[in-house]
């Protein structure tokens, strides 16, 4: 039976692997119009890396906006100023050049370089837009939104604490000719939520600008380090039929513009994410994935935020936007749904009681790893019983092995399709019963755990609290492989010790065969997450703890020898006695 058991897990995590891996979520079926809770979809490109609110408000004559261009500023900055804005969160740069952000770094956040982590991607904001560049209708007029030097209000030097009040950035900027923008953003001291709102006007008419947030997250941008599934940096969206749709680079070059009444919608990955939280009423975004070459992964492909874009009737209304980890109990605190974002996968149920559990066991012992091995073995203490019965089954079975060896080599000769052959099913059905064994108890105890193991992988794939915490020596991130390939090594070795120590059910030829099997773990897990090499190793050795007291529980294995096939005594069919006991009544 424990071949079956370590198969069932085996292709478990192989199909695991190919699903996260290969499963394409279905892109939404695009209308012909659009409605509430609707979402439709065009197969043409924006500009790249752009983030739209809005367009160029209807009726608006272009003649008139490129003649609002060029002219002589009326309203605007004298020199190019930097705006640091410091929170308790975030450290947030903004330029009065276009009144755009530069930075977003976050402070609770490091890089395996021990900085802060960046998510805007600083080094490709020459290259494409800046987040809150604005864009027109007009190009000309959308150079002067974007080149502008603007004036700042909100910022008598070049940097604001925001450590314990709000902080409130004002860009203005108008010309001679009529074109006039105001961009405000306002930042809270405990908060990861930018509020952003923009009004503009060109010739006496309002224009509602295109938001452009340019290239997507800065933690893809400057990954430096694989992990074993990651999940790609793509497009999120809650939908208003409650559903989180992801998609991924691939899918959203198929379909790049997508329109209706969202919850939120952005871009993502494995840890963090920016998106626009519960815009007021239907938006339209567009997305362009690009293949940028980065010097730490020159192949790398970073998938960007491309566009959102509001109706020209909302024009001016207020915007949040949602630049920051997920981390469950902060999402929780802004809205319930939003917790949705973090790619908990099929077994959501198991993992937030399990993370939950993971986060209390840590408030005391203060570091991941103990608490991993502390919560593995609460895990393996609650399947104690399941382990045991497995156990006890298997024994079972190896010790009416010879009677079982003996009735299939008296049926050895027989086609399948004799119906003689039936019989043999019909005897072993009468050994296990008269024996007290149930074939399918050995292995199916252990199936039913799977459901935590599938938990604890997709807890430690992407719960945040695991990325960048260290363990002991070596291992200074359980979030990412084993440095040095220890841990991976000793579980290998410990499945193999733990395999030795179970009752075999197999031949021995088929037992040595199984023996690939730790190989092949090891193998899996040499580039798997530290956390979840250590929870498999550890409840290896829990395990081979049980099997020696389960041992010793139920004493050594009866060998009973079979005899020769002319003085063995064979079952009756069909009466579930041999045919001593026949004999006896």
């Amino acid at each position: 039976m424990e071949k079956r058991v370590l198969l069932a897990i085996f292709l478990s995590f192989l199909v695991l692997y190919i699903f996260q891996g290969l499963f394409v979520t279905p892109k939404p079926k695009p209308a012909a119009a659009v409605t509430a809770g609707e979402m439709t979809g065009s197969g043409t490109s924006g500009a790249a890396a752009t983030v739209a609110v809005g367009a160029q408000a209807p009726g608006q004559p272009a003649a008139a906006a490129q003649a609002a261009a060029g002219a002589a500023p009326v309203v605007a900055g004298s020199t190019e100023r930097e705006i640091r804005v410091e929170t308790d969160y975030v450290d947030a740069e903004f330029t009065n050049r276009g009144g755009e952000l530069q930075s977003w770094r976050l402070k609770r956040y490091k890089n395996p370089d021990g900085k802060p982590v960046q998510l805007v991607v600083t080094e490709l904001l020459k290259r494409y837009p800046a987040p809150f560049s604005l864009k027109v209708n007009d190009p000309t007029v959308t150079r002067e939104l974007n080149d502008a030097l603007y004036a700042v209000r909100g910022a008598t030097g070049n940097i604001v604490d925001a450590r314990t009040k709000p902080a409130t950035l004002t860009f203005e900027y108008q010309n001679a000719a009529g074109l006039r923008v105001e961009k405000i953003f306002h930042i809270e001291p405990k908060s990861y939520v930018l509020t952003f709102k923009v009004s503009a006007a060109s010739g006496g008419r309002t224009l509602n600008p295109t938001i452009e947030w340019g290239p997507g997250l800065g933690d893809a941008w400057n990954a430096v380090t694989s992990r074993y599934v990651q999940q790609p940096e793509g497009l999120i969206f809650h939908s208003s039929t409650g559903k989180v749709e992801r998609l991924s680079p691939s899918n959203i070059s198929k379909q790049t513009q997508y329109q209706g009444h969202f919850g939120y919608v952005g871009v993502d990955d494995n840890y963090f994410m920016s998106t626009l939280l519960f815009p007021p009423t239907s938006v339209q975004i567009t997305y362009e994935p690009l293949s940028v070459p980065t010097s730490s992964a020159p192949k790398a492909a970073v998938s960007n935020l491309v566009a959102y874009a509001v109706q020209p009737a909302t024009g001016g209304a207020p915007l949040q936007f949602f630049v920051g980890p997920k981390d469950f109990d902060l999402l929780s605190g802004i809205n319930r749904n939003l917790v949705r974002a973090i790619n908990f996968g099929w077994f959501s149920f198991l993992v937030v009681p399990l993370l939950r559990a993971l986060q209390w066991i840590d408030s005391y012992v203060g570091n991941y790893g103990w608490s991993i091995i502390i919560l593995t073995i609460l895990i393996n203490l609650a399947i104690f019983p399941l382990r045991h019965k497995s156990v006890v089954s298997m024994r079972k079975m190896s010790q009416i092995q010879p009677e079982i060896k003996a009735i299939q080599a008296r049926y050895a000769k027989l086609k399948a399709t004799d119906p003689a052959r039936q019989k043999m099913n019909v005897e072993m059905m009468n050994l296990y019963k008269e024996k007290g064994v149930n074939p399918a108890s050995g292995c199916l105890p252990m199936l039913l755990t799977l459901p935590i193991l599938y938990a604890i992988y997709s807890l430690l794939e992407v719960a945040i609290e695991i990325r960048g915490a260290p363990f002991i020596g070596w291992i200074t991130d359980l979030s990412v492989h084993d440095p040095l390939y220890i841990t991976p090594v000793l579980m290998g070795i410990s499945m193999v010790w733990q395999q030795k120590m179970q009752p075999s059910t197999v031949d021995p030829m088929q037992r040595k065969m199984m023996m690939f099997m730790p190989v092949i773990f090891t193998v899996m897990f040499l580039w798997a997450p530290s956390g979840l090499v250590l929870y498999w190793l550890v409840s290896n050795l829990w395990g081979i703890g049980q099997q020696t007291l389960t041992n010793y529980l139920i004493g050594p294995p009866v060998v009973k020898a079979v005899r020769p096939p002319a003085e063995r005594r064979v079952k009756r069919v069909g009466t579930g006695k041999t045919e001593a006991a026949t004999r006896e009544n």
